[in-house]
């Protein structure tokens, strides 16, 4: 046996095997410490193990066609280096997104890192020690190509490159590629026709394969986009009707013809809400005092089960289902690849139906996310992004204007809105990396080996501080009393990967850390405020960031029954208590279901084999992959534009310029003259930026920026 194995290996040892064996070596050791695939059992860890080979061996076949060893070698290399850094690439976005790259997401990164250095900083921030693993043996391979007296580079010479060769292993590629396929169908029948969940395909076949599989659906779907037709459109406006949840008449109208002030919180998860932190000497310091005053005000209805169901399109994403009760994309973000699309969003639905204006706030570039073009389709009236305000080196971080100088600055511009007026604000200090910020340090680092962990408590602390210095004007200048004011966190700040690290600060062991776990904190805060209310309460239903849409319409007196949202009133007594993440799947007060597998809810175990409880649990996946197929529906045809909800006019884009925005506030104040209705207008035309404080300690450096371009 021992020399058939050496026979075998003097027989085959060449560069190209060797190139192979390296590549499906660092795949399968990937599987085993970076991705998280729920590998369970002999036969799942079987096809773990043969997966990477067959699309290794196929691209690598490719080189056996060239003329000459020379020519041949180079296309190894090459290949060789793609494959890693598609494998690598992998590993850094699933370290911060616990998901895989797909064509869209690789398409569509311009929109994605605006400027290098926050790009930069995100990947640095993600980087192991074990990543040399990955990397160390590209050198070597090429060092061994370009070495004269290679023996192995000889025998590629002898064995090798010709197209008989090349042609069989291209078959034997197949072979081995259908082989994996059977049996990964045993194991998971429909695999790629039912699942929402990329897990599943890698697990069973291999990064090369799924990226092949997603491109050429994404490029499918591009190619041949349908229109939908009349059992499309009546399909979903039944599923609609059906969907809709009626609202809690005790309730409903609470905030009619306030202004509304919507604040996205970048990266704030629910279990910062009445967490302190306790530092190296015994003291606790409390992450959030203002929020969770806030949460727990009379004049609040508070979310205790409140989850994001982001798809790869991210913060997007929670805007998407915020603003049009639809969900993001099986792949890629709608703010992208939809951004044309006809929508009924909260900024038109609210300018029909109660006749407000609308501006949305970010201190980032427009083009950041698409959301110059996207916000145009949403209907917004005003889009004010970093060109509209003062940015220094001082007051920036990777991602655009500090949280505090943000809200600060964009008051200028809010007191000149007609009333009412809806205000959306999208913060952006407390964003991934969360990098220590020497001129705002008043909350201590975080003692654990991951430094984003570590920085994550001090920027979500700092957010919180620019929240209340916000609230703080919008009483002295009387906004407040005439407003209803709602925040929600769009994703996660610490993602799956960090769980484990993050743990022992949470009084968790991170070795019974488990998959259900990782789904409980994808919980993010949602605050209704109304200021008056007096009868706010923490309400414990689950819902998503789906329901916002639904629910803030109901406040303002605006019955939804006729409109095309997936989501349901949170306040109603008739909703369902089950919320579908992107990937499929789903919780419920009683179950959570990941994967193929059925947790009890309330207590964190897996449900035994019990036929009754499975047949229950697959009544609610299947509801909850319905949610997800009309919604994709909607999107991918443009379903809209074909079908107007009662009262709503459609969208026109071109009617926006957001290039001029401060002028066209203007001009329209002037057009208006005594039918203004601004808070600057009903203030004696005296500016309340006045009633504006800040602690921020780049204030200063920013107002001497502000009084040069004055003075120039």
């Amino acid at each position: 046996m021992k020399q058939k194995l050496l026979n075998l290996y003097h027989k085959y040892s060449c560069v190209f095997i060797l190139a192979i064996l390296l590549i499906w070596a660092k795949t399968y050791i990937s599987y085993l410490i970076d991705f998280d695939l729920g590998v369970k059992g002999w036969y799942q860890h079987l096809i773990l193990f043969v997966n990477p080979i067959a699309g290794t061996l196929f691209f690598m076949s490719l080189s056996l066609f060239a003329r000459n060893a020379k020519t041949g070698h180079r296309i190894i290399a090459l290949i060789h280096i793609l494959s890693t850094l598609l494998l690598y690439a992998n590993i850094l976005y699933y370290r911060e997104f616990a998901d895989f790259l797909t064509y869209s997401t690789m398409t569509e990164a311009k929109s994605i890192f605006v400027g290098g250095s926050n790009f930069i900083n995100g990947v640095v921030s993600l980087l192991k020690w074990h990543d040399l693993l990955y990397l160390i043996d590209i050198p070597c391979l090429l060092l061994l190509i370009r070495k004269k007296d290679s023996k192995l580079a000889e025998a590629d010479e002898k064995l090798f490159f010709s197209k008989p060769c090349g042609r069989k292993a291209l078959v034997c590629s197949i072979i081995i590629f259908l082989v994996n396929l059977v049996l990964a169908e045993i194991s998971r029948p429909m695999l790629l026709t039912r699942t929402f969940d990329r897990n599943y395909i890698v697990k069973y076949l291999g990064i090369n394969a799924f990226t092949v599989y997603d491109s050429i659906q994404t490029i499918k779907t591009e190619i041949f986009a349908e229109t939908p037709d009349k059992e499309d459109i009546k399909e979903v406006t039944a599923y609609a009707s059906n969907r809709y949840a009626s609202p809690d008449k005790s309730f409903f109208g609470a905030a009619r013809g306030r202004n509304l002030i919507v604040i996205h919180m970048e990266s704030l998860q629910q279990f910062l809400i009445d967490y302190k932190y306790t530092d190296e000497n015994g003291k606790e310091w409390e992450v959030l005092p203002f929020l969770n005053r806030l949460y727990h005000s009379k004049d609040s209805i508070s979310f205790a089960n409140l989850f994001t169901q982001i798809g790869q399109g991210k913060s997007s994403d929670a805007e998407l289902m915020v603003e049009t009760s639809l969900f993001g994309l099986p792949r890629g973000a709608a703010f992208i690849k939809q951004a044309n699309n006809t929508y009924y969003a909260s900024p038109q639905i609210l300018r029909s139906l109660a006749g407000y204006t609308s501006a949305a706030f970010h201190g980032n570039s427009g083009s950041f996310w698409n959301r110059n073009d996207m916000y145009k389709s949403l209907g917004y009236d005003y889009f004010f992004d970093a060109n509209d305000f003062i940015l220094t080196e001082e007051n920036t971080t990777e991602y655009g204007l500090k949280d505090k100088l943000f809200f600060q600055q964009s008051v200028q511009y809010l007191e000149q809105l007609q009333q009412p007026f809806y205000a959306k604000f999208v913060t952006l200090s407390n964003h991934f990396p969360f990098p220590y910020d020497e001129n705002n340090d008043s909350f201590p680092l975080g003692n654990t080996p991951d430094d984003s962990i570590n920085g994550y408590f001090a920027t979500s602390n700092y957010t919180d501080q620019a929240l209340e210095e916000f609230f703080n004007y919008l009483k002295a200048s009387h906004i407040y009393e005439n407003s209803i004011i709602v925040l929600y966190g769009d994703h996660f700040g610490i993602s799956d990967y960090r769980n484990k690290t993050l743990a022992p600060l949470l009084s968790r062991d991170p070795d019974t850390w488990t998959e259900f776990d990782d789904a409980q904190m994808k919980r993010v805060p949602f605050i209704i405020h109304i200021p008056g209310l007096g009868e706010g309460y923490i309400n414990e239903t689950f819902g998503g960031q789906i329901d916002i849409l639904p629910t803030v319409l109901h406040l303002l007196g605006i019955d939804t029954q006729s409109q095309i949202l997936m989501g349901q009133d949170l306040l109603s007594p008739g909703r369902e208590e089950i919320v579908v993440f992107r990937n499929g799947d789903i919780i419920s007060p009683k179950y959570t279901y990941i994967g193929d597998r059925i947790y009890d809810t309330r207590t964190g175990e897996l449900v035994p084999d019990d036929e009754n409880v499975h047949n229950m649990a697959a009544e609610m996946k299947q509801k909850a992959l319905q949610q997800l197929y009309i919604s994709d529906l909607i999107l991918e045809t443009d379903l809209l534009k074909y079908c107007r909800p009662k009262g709503l006019v459609p969208v026109n884009p071109d009617k926006f310029d957001y290039s001029i925005d401060p002028k066209r506030l203007m001009d329209e104040a002037d057009r208006l003259g005594t039918k203004n209705s601004s808070v600057y207008y009903r203030n004696n035309r005296k500016s309340t930026v006045i009633l504006y404080h800040t602690d921020a300690p780049e204030q200063k450096s920013t107002t001497e920026n502000n009084n040069k371009s004055v003075n120039n």
